[in-house]
């Protein structure tokens, strides 16, 4: 197929259709079918499209030439920021924007007026999905006041653009993990020569199509709710399955003989179970997918089934055939083409009037829509065009990648039509990683009680009355709220109500769980088992059943209920949320390192930003411990709303409480404030150290001793979460003389002191800077955080931490320029375009002229008139010969509105962050020891847990802790057993660590992820 932009297009003339803007999107909707028609004719995708279906209504053009009326002014503003910055090419990726939006706005019933399907308006508009979901995300900030207006305020919920960004990506790992399996469990045939080949005319094959259109089916008519990874990756293995069942045996490639992968029984392969082996997949949970698979063979195909056993096909005589069933001419070549008409014809009929993505293109060869690029925050990586693009796993912890390490295995003999080399162990992807984790989630969660055990209801039993019964009932209407049997004004399917509670039960098991081990701790911190005040908190448990909830969330890869779904559910804050993350980590050891991630990411996205959002509960501590930012927090409406009763939410999701004892009126409403609004309970200061830098301490345990050893001279107690969660008011029970409300404000700007300091580190990394500059940019960020609070409200801390670089380096008189600040930025791990090209400000203060309400602007402009006002008097104590190192009670500090955070300490120096470069340890030889860092660990692991290398920090038994590991390494050292022989260094077969590996490794972590390309921005403005 041609490339798109070798396809001329009548909708798409050299002038654009038009001599104006608004003449030429006019011209672009109109021609806008025949574009379609030539696209599809020329490629030849086989996409059904009727002429009527082509034609747009009046009444979506009316609405889509409404929302480019009221937004052509945003785009004429911002042609240089969309895409590469032509003013050609920002048109198309503005009118393909408001068509989408406008479709998937104009939903009514389940289906959606007539407009055009995402694919359909890219391949005319000649972008591709990648770049598109990219512009989306900066288009909706910009546009969202003018959608809010036009479709009301829960346009952001009916649009679901996260989800169907997310969608994407979970098709694209899914995609590729079944080209790898086809490529693994069967042959191709080469047409020019007649031969068996496993790499040739792949996507090409009907069987593979087939198999592809069918799992489309499921997706389509069984998983309707329940689209995650997990479950689709379930779905995946049941049409392998069929497909290794009914393909005739000479194509495929199954290797018997690999005793690690194939489960026999007798002298013949348990298809399911190896299936299973392979793919970690739960063989209840494949047996019942393969079931609806074979439910949607009788239905659309019309095949008559009937049990293997009883007909007993040629082509199952090596395989275990109970409880299969077989199709006699499924695979025939007779009627296999018809097969894939009549399922691309379900799948259109299905489809028919919904905008989503057309989710065929995945094998479509070479299908330049995919694009290239990453998506997700690096989640997914694509090079090239089509089912050529490479995947690279950048925040996942496994990547798509074999270790150059990884010794050389022999090849297993064919037999019986069965290959010996398709079996091999692969590389850690994503699916398989969720695989993984699915699996603990499956063995170790999923069987234990789903009521309090006995150790548990002894501590319930022992408050001032007996909770149980309420604890009980919370659990079951907060998970039943964030897991609904069926979604609003949806019919769920009844696999969809099976998912949900499964969903239910395993985050309820998980919570009870966590909350049994955490009241042990807190009983042997306070030598009392009576913990009324924690056990009769209602935002404590809500905040563990979301966190459980969340897990359980995460585990499966959901794509329809994405955070922060939980927080809005359960009726909590981020806030709220990220005061028992740590808590949560530390009392399940079992959690698998993927998730203890996951947490510890979360936490890094609430304190970046989200606890500065409006209706954060942590405004409403604040206006508690610093009542002189009351009048702002009040005049922003930055408070958060009272947190709903359990009686309105189980109202809300129509619970029936029958049989249920009722909820205790001192559980239906919070206490409240003076303001009349929630007081948010917040952790007291007594932590023995940060999650933030304990992040990585989970992949390396040589941090936990660093972070000990910085932590030993706190003045904080062993943290006690009843004080956690006390009312703000009340006195700190550890002492001080400080509220609850102000131990936990404290608590919170040590956590987001040391987030920014791990960030200006990696900056001040990439940008080459000095020591002096790195000290000054964290001391000035201090500065700001404790004097000026309120150029945080509503803001992401990195936009002020890139504020302080180039504040600094102009009072420094260094040659440091905003673009080269942005060009590094965007390098960082945590980099989202959103965070410099749109910030928050409001201009109803009299220092703008001209405008007025809130908006967001550039960070340039922000810097300019926003920062430099509030932040000059602390920023010339930075100039050469000024005051740098003076305390925060300096003369301007009694003059600005914040005020210092009470009993807040002085600026610190910069702290100690832990070395993760190699350290060569011999001269002799080329060993080099350094922190395990997750991307290192990655290139040594094969799949799942078999590992060819044993590694500080993986586990050395299933879901074990890392200070267990330890020991049993200790263990091993300090035991008297001797090696019953010597280590082999010249085995050919042995890989050794060279220089050249250990750059070349440095290299990728350092260098190849960083985005290359520029971005415009603004020209430099000097401040005043």
């Amino acid at each position: 197929m041609a490339e798109l932009k070798k396809i001329s297009s009548p909708s798409l003339p050299e002038d654009g259709g038009g001599s104006t803007i608004e003449a030429r999107f006019a011209n672009f909707c109109k021609l806008l079918v025949v574009s379609i028609v030539i696209m599809v004719n020329e490629s030849n995708l086989g996409i059904f499209i009727k002429t009527s279906d082509l034609l747009l209504d009046d009444n979506f053009l009316a609405k889509a030439t409404k929302l480019f009326d009221e937004s052509k002014n945003l785009l004429l503003c911002n042609i240089s920021a969309i895409g590469t910055g032509t003013p050609e090419e920002a048109e198309r990726y503005w009118f393909a924007l408001i068509l989408y939006s406008v479709r998937r706005l104009s939903e009514n019933g389940g289906t959606i007026e007539k407009g055009f399907p995402l694919c359909q308006i890219l391949r005319a508009a000649q972008l591709n999905i990648v770049d598109f979901y990219k512009e989306l995300h900066q288009f909706l900030i910009k546009v969202g006041s003018i959608l809010s207006n036009l479709y009301g305020g829960d346009w952001e919920k009916r649009l679901e653009a996260k989800e169907a960004q997310t969608n994407f990506v979970h098709l694209t790992l899914l995609s590729k993990k079944y080209e790898r399996a086809y490529r693994e469990l069967f042959l191709s045939i080469d047409s020019n020569n007649g031969k068996h080949s496993t790499v040739v005319n792949t996507c090409g094959s009907d069987y593979y199509r087939f198999g592809w259109l069918l799992f489309l089916a499921l997706r389509v008519h069984v998983f309707c709710l329940c689209k995650d990874l997990v479950t689709c990756t379930h779905g995946l293995v049941s049409i392998l399955a069929i497909l290794l069942i009914h393909v005739p045996a000479r194509f495929r490639n199954l290797n018997v003989k690999d005793s690690e992968s194939i489960v026999m029984k007798g002298d013949k392969v348990d298809l399911l179970a190896s299936l299973c082996n392979m793919y970690e997949t739960s063989e209840d949970e494949l047996r019942k997918t393969l079931e609806k698979a074979n439910n949607l063979i009788t239905d659309i195909l019309k095949k008559k089934p009937c049990l293997a056993s009883e007909c007993e096909p040629k082509n199952l005589e090596n395989i275990v055939t109970d409880g299969l069933i077989y199709y006699e001419d499924l695979m025939d070549e007779s009627c296999l083409s018809s097969s894939v008409v009549l399922l691309e014809k379900d799948y259109e009929a299905a489809t028919h009037n919904k905008g989503d993505l057309d989710e065929r293109i995945f094998i479509n060869e070479n299908d330049s829509l995919l694009g290239s690029g990453s998506l997700s925050g690096g989640a997914i990586h694509m090079n090239g065009n089509g089912v050529k693009r490479k995947l690279n796993i950048i925040s996942s912890p496994t990547k798509t990648v074999t270790s150059p390490l990884s010794p050389y295995r022999s090849p297993v003999s064919h037999l019986n039509g069965i290959s010996a080399t398709s079996m091999s162990k692969i590389a850690a992807t994503p699916v398989s990683t969720a695989m993984t984790t699915a699996k603990w989630l499956r063995t170790v969660i999923a069987q234990l009680p789903s009521k309090p055990s006995a150790e548990l209801v002894r501590f319930l039993s022992s408050c001032d009355r007996d909770v149980t019964a309420d604890v009980t009932r919370r659990a079951q209407i907060i998970l039943e709220a964030i897991f609904p049997s069926s979604g609003p004004g949806q019919n769920a399917s009844l696999m969809d109500n099976i998912w949900a509670e499964q969903r239910r039960l395993e985050a309820m098991k998980l919570y009870f769980r966590v909350l049994q081990a955490m009241c042990t701790a807190e009983s042997q911190i306070l030598h009392a088992n009576n913990l009324t005040s924690l056990l009769t908190n209602e935002r404590f448990h809500r905040c563990m059943l979301a966190c459980s909830a969340e897990l359980v969330l995460a585990t499966h890869k959901t794509v329809t209920m994405l955070f922060p779904t939980v927080l809005e559910r359960t009726g909590i804050t981020a806030f709220d949320l990220s005061k028992v993350i740590e808590s949560f980590i530390r009392h399940e050891e079992s959690l698998p390192r993927e998730l203890r991630r996951h947490l510890n990411s979360l936490e890094e996205r609430l304190l970046e930003s989200m606890v500065w959002e409006k209706g954060s509960s942590m405004y409403n501590s604040l206006t508690v411990a610093r009542p002189v930012l009351s009048a702002e927090i009040t005049r922003l409406g930055l408070l958060a709303e009272p947190m709903p009763s359990l009686d309105a939410i189980a109202m809300h999701i129509d619970i029936s409480s029958a049989g249920l004892p009722s909820v205790q009126s001192a559980l239906k409403h919070e206490k409240h404030g003076q303001n009349g609004d929630i007081r948010s309970p917040k952790r007291v200061c007594t932590e023995y150290r940060s999650v933030l830098v304990e992040r990585n301490s989970f992949a390396s345990p040589v941090k936990d001793r660093l972070l000990a050893l910085n932590n030993s001279k706190s003045k904080f107690p062993t943290p006690v979460l009843q004080s956690a969660f006390a009312s703000p008011t009340r006195p700190n029970p550890g002492g001080g003389g400080e509220t609850c409300a102000e131990t936990a404000i404290n608590v919170f700007i040590g956590k987001i002191v040391k987030l920014a300091a791990v960030r200006i580190n990696g900056m001040v990394e990439r940008l080459q800077l000095s020591q002096h500059i790195r000290e000054s940019v964290y001391c000035l960020f201090q500065k700001i955080l404790g004097q000026r609070t309120t150029l945080f409200f509503n803001r992401h801390i990195d936009q002020i931490i890139l504020c302080c670089f180039y504040g600094v380096a102009k009072i420094s008189q260094l040659s440091l320029t905003f673009k080269e600040i942005i060009f590094n930025y965007r390098k960082q791990p945590q980099c989202k375009p959103q965070v410099f090209r749109s910030v928050y400000v409001d201009w109803t203060a009299p220092r703008r002229n001209g405008k007025s309400g809130p908006d967001h602007v550039d960070i340039i402009t922000f810097y300019n008139e926003i920062f430099i006002p509030m932040v000059k008097p602390l920023l010339v104590e930075f100039a050469p010969g000024g005051s740098a190192q003076s305390s925060s009670h300096g003369p301007e500090t009694r003059n600005n509105n914040d005020g210092p955070c009470p009993a807040s300490p002085k600026t610190s120096p910069f702290p100690s962050i832990p070395d993760m470069s190699p350290k060569k340890v011999s001269s002799a030889h080329n060993v080099y020891v350094s922190p395990l860092r997750s991307s290192k660990m990655d290139a040594l692991i094969s799949h799942s847990s078999k590992s060819y290398y044993a590694c500080v920090g993986e586990s050395t038994h299933a879901y074990q802790s890392p200070s267990k590991d330890l020991t049993a390494i200790n263990n091993r050292l300090n035991g008297t057993r001797k090696l019953r022989g010597t280590l082999n260094f010249d085995d050919v077969d042995v890989g050794l660590v060279t220089d050249s590996i250990v750059a070349n490794s440095l290299y990728i972590q350092n260098g190849s992820c960083a985005s290359s390309s520029h971005i415009p921005v603004k020209s430099e403005q000097p401040d005043s």
